[in-house]
């Protein structure tokens, strides 16, 4: 289930994405455009997009889309695959399906996006993990959720101490009474 795009502008450019990718020769598997999900006639909504054999050249694949639609750009060798996505300006996630473990250590050590997903089709976390990605897919220095957003509102402080040991007398008489 997919709810409205936040404005109509929004969704009149997600949907134009997917024009684009019929113009650039990709095929258009699952068209949002004939979806109408149930809801407020008023929403502005578009349904779930599945966009195949992408190529690198569209701006379905060179830009953040932001709406309902899944975009496959299809590799030989993995990599191929890994070279697709380190070299690509955006870094946000991706996502390996895979039945050796080996490979997913792998994957995930090789690959320089902000989330991965192995054998999880959309890497979002659950909200006490940082959500975002690297390279142009992050905008400031912190991610929104998790532990990064508690310190985005958080003033920390930097204590240092050192305690010497009364039985040293190497402390400092503060006039408190002792106990001993």
């Amino acid at each position: 289930d997919m709810g409205p795009l936040v404005t109509e502008q929004h969704r009149d450019k997600v949907a134009s994405y997917i024009e684009v990718a019929e113009q650039d020769g990709a095929e258009v598997v699952v068209d949002g455009r004939t979806v109408r999900p149930d809801g407020d006639e008023n929403g502005f909504w578009l349904g779930p997009t599945l966009i195949d054999k992408v190529p690198t050249t569209s701006r379905v694949y060179t830009e953040e889309i932001f709406g309902p639609v899944l975009s496959v750009v299809r590799v030989q060798t993995y990599e191929e695959g890994l070279d697709l996505i380190n070299s690509g300006a955006f870094g946000n996630g991706t996502a390996i399906f895979t039945n050796d473990g080996g490979a997913a250590r792998r994957f995930q050590r090789d690959v320089q996006v902000g989330m991965i997903g192995i054998n999880v089709p959309i890497p979002v976390p659950v909200a006490y993990y940082s959500f975002g990605g690297w390279k142009n897919s992050l905008f400031g220095d912190h991610k929104a959720y998790g532990t990064d957003g508690v310190s985005f509102f958080t003033r920390q402080k930097a204590i240092t101490s050192r305690w010497l040991d009364p039985a040293t007398h190497g402390g400092v008489d503060l006039g408190f009474p002792s106990n001993g």
